[in-house]
């Protein structure tokens, strides 16, 4: 508001206190205030504020985490430092006002007539003419001529002479007064929509956040906030068919549980999505009853079409699944076993699972969506050793492939809904967990049927999904037959020697019959692992022993060998099981590929059991932001107050005007002597037109 750097001034003897309030209220101070301000929201947009905490962990590392965990980064505009950063800026603010507006309404109201002949002499813009007028005559003339152009003017009496003082845009002074003092009311608007007032609930009045689980309304009252809480921010979650009448508030260390004043029943959510698979449109079907007056109404919400109840903004936020119940089928993934079970689960629960191996699990549900759109990528599958690239380089080409995302290229535009998925985490006894997410049904991908299923190891992570071919019955059935088979020695055995009969049927080779029934034997061996690495890297390690030179020959007879064991194994498999062997036909040879690529890719999938989704009852939940925020009303004031201040500030210019009048020569009676100067705060085209267009206008005779 001043050109001034430094602040108010107290005439008192503690030294201490005047410089205190004499830095407070100096520019240097608020302009430093404002820097700290606009680093302090850089860092809050670039670092994406309140997310999970594993997620920072991930991105950032233990200790770089737990710094910025200390520097409140993750919650920037709630971080107390930044709260005193804000409420010394209204502070600072505060006093720059009550320093310089009175000044500003004193000169405002000032005609600055304490001027003299020789100061209007040295302005700048000046002009001097004689008129046959006497004095009091040309000095109510040049009013009337000047209140015709905008001016106030005032008569004043001087030393043998007449000043007529006028001043024009004077209310541009309001401006500056309108802008700081609209700093002022935002920030205090948004002090009052902030964390503040919980904060100064924690603080002086024991609430505490909540961290464990259990009940809504079992939680003590230390973590709950009352009715008169003046602002908040929260989200409640509604399933179909149940109400709420608390909000959950978010805290760095647990949750505060916000009472309402009303009870939302939801009646029925909706829901529709793009062709991508993008939300279109949700709303909710909601009832709402007043506690205190009783009065029940229905209402819809809609995004951007909040719900206004006294003092209260309902918002369409998001979505969740409120619970919907789930049937699955369990298939092992580890040993000779079969045997499938049946596990259900509801979404938000868990489930415990024993092996048979004795070790056991919990099936945590985490997520459930009825259809997916997924951007399917086509490619060639490749598997084979060729003479430009090594094994090892091949087989990461084909793992990346077949554990990547199931939508891994980004430009294609093939959009299909894959139908329903579930996702679960399968946590350990020692509390180590994965998550998945299984496809219901089987998807073409690359020109192939089959079953995803995915696994990530942190949530950041995408998932890495292993493709399961579908059988001839559209199941898994055939694939966890073979899996099982290859876990089984004795099976292996079998596989091996019809291998050698089949590819060596003539009499008298029952030497070399006998060598390939080891070979494949071997092969199988090292493709089924043992127990920690098998498939294809497995063999990669194998081929590693022998020498450079022969590791393309050996590779090749291997891979042979080995698919035609697998064949004999998948017939063995089924003939244990009394079922009618395969025919060998293209299409049960491309699925014997696929089924190779996935059993090797099965031993980085981790999980000791394999879920398929069978039968599912949805159940839809919505989630409401519900807010107080009284400071709103406060900041569109601030608001209305900046726009007129900067309109003040930068539209209307203050001009000042002064002419001396004083009686003519003796040779000349009844003539006056007049002399004209003017100023501005500003000097632009338009001051210099306007000074032009008086200096003709006020010398005319009337």
């Amino acid at each position: 508001m001043s050109t001034g750097t430094t602040g108010i001034e107290l005439k008192t003897q503690r030294r201490s206190l005047a410089e205190f309030v004499e830095l407070v209220s100096s520019m240097r101070f608020a302009i430093s205030l404002l820097t700290l301000i606009a680093v302090a929201s850089i860092i809050g947009t670039v670092l994406k504020q309140n997310e999970p905490m594993p997620n920072y962990v991930n991105q950032f590392g233990p200790f770089w985490f737990a710094v910025f965990d200390k520097l409140s980064l993750y919650s920037v505009y709630s971080a107390w430092w930044f709260l005193v950063i804000m409420g010394f800026l209204v502070a600072s603010t505060s006093l720059c006002i009550v320093r310089n507006a009175p000044k500003m309404l004193k000169d405002m109201r000032s005609w600055r007539d304490n001027v003299r002949e020789q100061s209007l002499r040295n302005f700048h813009h000046k002009t001097e003419w004689q008129a046959p007028l006497p004095r009091a005559v040309l000095a109510q003339q040049m009013v009337m001529r000047l209140k015709d152009a905008g001016y106030g003017a005032k008569v004043v009496e001087k030393d043998n002479a007449t000043l007529v003082a006028a001043k024009r845009g004077a209310a541009n002074k309001w401006g500056y007064i309108f802008a700081h003092g609209a700093i002022v009311i935002i920030c205090v608007g948004g002090l009052l929509d902030s964390e503040m007032p919980i904060r100064v609930q924690q603080w002086f009045f024991g609430k505490t956040p909540f961290a464990g689980s259990g009940v809504i309304a079992e939680i003590p009252a230390q973590h709950r906030l009352s009715l008169s809480n003046p602002t908040f921010r929260g989200n409640t979650m509604i399933p179909e068919g149940s109400s709420s009448s608390t909000a959950i508030i978010p805290q760095a260390d647990g949750v505060l549980i916000q009472d309402l004043p009303i009870t939302i029943l939801l009646k029925k959510f909706h829901i529709d999505f793009y062709s991508t698979g993008m939300p279109k449109l949700f709303a909710s079907d909601v009832v709402v009853t007043d506690h205190a007056t009783g009065e029940t109404f229905p209402a819809t919400i809609k995004v951007n079409e909040p719900l206004l109840y006294k003092g209260l903004a309902l918002y369409q936020s998001s979505f969740e699944d409120g619970g919907s119940k789930l049937k699955l089928t369990g298939y092992p993934m580890t040993g000779k076993t079969t045997k499938r079970f049946d596990i259900g689960g509801e979404v938000g629960g868990s489930t415990p699972l024993e092996r048979s191996d004795g070790n056991s699990y919990t099936v945590e549900w985490s997520g459930f969506r009825p259809f997916n759109v997924e951007n399917l990528s086509a490619g060639q599958d490749v598997r084979a050793v060729s003479k430009a690239e090594s094994f090892n380089e091949k087989f990461s080409v084909g793992l990346d492939k077949r554990l990547g995302s199931a939508a891994k290229n980004a430009n294609n535009k093939d959009l299909k809904n894959v139908g329903p998925s579930v996702q679960y985490k399968l946590r350990d006894k020692t509390g180590q967990a994965r998550e998945y997410q299984n496809y219901m049904q089987p998807v073409t991908v690359d020109g192939a049927t089959v079953f995803l299923a995915g696994m990530r190891v942190n949530p950041s992570d995408p998932f890495s999904y292993l493709r399961i071919p579908a059988d001839d019955n559209y199941g898994v059935t055939e694939w966890m037959r073979l899996r099982a088979a290859l876990q089984d020695p004795e099976l292996r055995q079998q596989a091996a020697a019809r291998y050698a009969a089949r590819a060596m049927p003539q009499p008298g080779a029952e030497a070399l019959r006998s060598q390939l029934q080891e070979s494949a034997a071997k092969s199988l061996g090292i493709f089924a692992g043992n127990g920690q690495e098998g498939g294809f890297l497995a063999i990669s390690r194998f081929l590693e022993k022998i020498p450079a030179a022969e590791q393309e020959k050996a590779a090749d007879i291997f891979m042979k060998i080995l698919n035609g064991s697998l064949w004999d194994l998948w017939q063995a498999a089924r003939a244990k099981d009394g079922l009618k062997p395969i025919e060998a036909d293209d299409k049960h040879g491309r699925f014997l590929q696929l089924a190779t690529n996935a059993l090797s890719d099965s031993f980085f999938y981790g999980a000791p059991v394999y879920l398929q989704l069978d039968d599912f009852t949805e159940i839809k939940a919505s989630v409401l932001q519900v807010t107080r925020s009284p400071g709103k009303s406060v900041v569109y004031l601030g608001c209305l107050f900046l726009v007129i201040g900067v309109f003040s500030m930068f539209y209307i210019r203050e001009r000042r005007l002064w002419v001396w009048i004083k009686d003519g020569a003796d040779d000349a009676k009844g003539s006056s002597e007049a002399l004209m100067a003017m100023s501005t705060q500003r000097k632009t085209l338009d001051f210099e037109k306007e000074f032009e267009t008086l200096k003709a206008k006020l010398p005319q005779s009337a």
